[in-house]
């Protein structure tokens, strides 16, 4: 995969992201960024091919396994961005307050580099927040960027209750709120 995109939009003498550098690790590690960009969402990203694969998902995701959540893909990034907190400046892509909201491993059940390119990804997430087994479901979508579903399986993490609480908690790096790094900047 290529991080040439992710290059391209982005002024790093503006920006504290890390720069785009392709890595060989094979480990299975996701992060979910909370990302108060020009509209506020999360950030899913998961490791594959050296790089963080990455869906924006504009209601964050959900623990309820009728509640489908649309997930957009986005361009790759490194994988230091896993560890990257902090505000991207106004006026920079994506500007706004960044917060590492979940991180953890992932599983990939079956091949993953297969059914990501079928359009149908299944894993395990081992997160501080999310756990148990989750899919990735592409859309039949005539935009350029594909649109994806974000579903929770049913499991014993599965939930009913409202997403609320979930999605308000704060950082699984520093334990601050979105607010509280915004206004650190």
């Amino acid at each position: 995969m290529s991080l040439a995109t992710y290059r391209k939009k982005r002024n790093f003498k503006n920006t504290p992201e890390p720069k785009a550098k392709k890595a060989t690790s094979k480990k299975f590690i996701f992060v979910i960024q909370k990302h108060a960009a020009s509209h506020l969402h999360y950030d899913f990203r998961l490791a594959l091919q050296g790089v963080l694969k990455s869906w924006a998902v504009p209601k964050g995701p959900s623990l309820h396994p009728a509640e489908k959540r649309l997930a957009i893909e986005v361009e790759d990034h490194p994988l230091e961005y896993a560890k990257f907190e902090g505000v991207i400046p106004e006026g920079e892509y994506g500007g706004g307050a960044v917060m590492l909201w979940d991180k953890g491993t992932w599983e990939p059940i079956g091949d993953p580099e297969e059914g990501y390119k079928q359009g149908k990804l299944e894993f395990l997430l081992n997160g501080e927040k999310l756990k148990g087994r989750w899919t990735l479901l592409k859309m039949k979508t005539q935009g350029r960027r594909p649109n994806w579903l974000l579903i929770k399986n049913k499991d014993k993490y599965a939930s009913t209750l409202p997403n609320e609480k979930l999605l308000n908690t704060k950082s699984v790096k520093t334990g601050r709120s979105l607010s509280e790094i915004a206004n650190a900047h």
